[in-house]
């Protein structure tokens, strides 16, 4: 009996050091999802929060009447873009930055760790703001490069065919540096005596990469390529404040379709509905993720 009541009192205590936790969880996420779930169920619009009687329920309408918009689809074609073409962007950019800091050759490392990490923790508005006059079709650095070589000024934000990257570039320089800090920190665990038996066996420089780092840092890319898939899910600031959503509606994103149907619209029934579907999207792609990971891992 004894046994039995100290695994008790060890689970009350327990339980009384997570309650606190648990409790915060509950009020600042679990009531404002489930709140938002039930929002989407309904036409909460101006008029409802004018007066709640205007509040009606209506079931799944609005999702019915998101999949048939076609601004929807058009901000999913969008994001699935910057999805498909930044997240391989990023992921490559940081793991190129964390291989070369790691090298012991390279002189003024914490230096480079510094530079390299600074646009995370800058504020993103005012970054974006100067990326936007670095890519202005007159005066920007970028276009006076290009007219030094010989090449013509590109309309980076004015042209859809050109907003895509040009926010894209924006986007990898700003969070390749959280990303490589994750990848840095992993790359110097890797023991050295695994690099030592590959150069004995003759294996050069990319076969060291391919058969000794990639295998150690596995785990750590998925995370990586979890949390890239996310964000790039949910930009909104960046295409906000360089292009409005422009040119032609070309890199309104699901969450800034999202905030003109709340906050523009205010048709905040619809925005939670948006919300929800981003969510399932994110979802079912990281289990696609997880399912690769390890279909990978059991074939190697």
């Amino acid at each position: 009996m004894s046994a039995v009541s100290a695994i008790r009192r060890r689970e009350r205590a327990a339980w009384t050091f997570v309650a606190p936790a648990l409790l915060a969880v509950g009020l600042f996420f679990a009531v404002p999802v489930i709140s938002a779930l039930l929002l989407s169920l309904t036409d909460f619009d101006i008029y409802a929060l004018a007066d709640l009687n205007n509040l009606r329920f209506v079931g799944f309408q609005n999702y019915q009447n998101l999949l048939g918009n076609p601004l929807f689809w058009g901000a999913m074609k969008n994001t699935v873009w910057f999805a498909v073409l930044g997240v391989p962007l990023s992921i490559a950019a940081s793991l190129a930055a964390a291989v070369i800091l790691n090298a012991r050759v390279v002189k003024w490392r914490p230096i480079w760790r510094v530079m390299f990490f600074a646009p995370y923790v800058t504020t993103l508005v005012a970054t974006a703001v100067v990326w936007r006059y670095l890519l202005h079709t007159r005066y920007g650095v970028i276009n006076w490069a290009l007219q030094g070589v010989g090449l013509p000024p590109v309309d980076w934000l004015g042209d859809p065919s050109t907003s895509i990257p040009a926010i894209l570039m924006f986007v990898v320089w700003k969070i390749f540096g959280y990303n490589m800090l994750i990848f840095l920190a992993v790359l110097q665990t890797v023991p050295d005596d695994l690099y030592e038996a590959a150069r004995i066996d003759g294996a050069g420089p990319w076969k060291q990469f391919r058969h000794v780092t990639l295998p150690a840092i596995a785990p750590t890319m998925l995370l990586v390529s979890i949390i890239s898939v996310a964000g790039f899910f949910q930009l909104f600031a960046e295409p906000y404040v360089m292009t409005q959503g422009g040119p032609a509606q070309s890199t309104v994103t699901v969450l800034y379709f999202m905030y003109e149907e709340g906050f523009k619209w205010w048709n905040l029934g619809s925005a939670s509905a948006v919300a929800f579907i981003l969510f399932l999207c994110i979802f079912a792609v990281t289990l696609v993720q997880l399912w690769v990971s390890r279909r990978l891992g059991t074939e190697q």
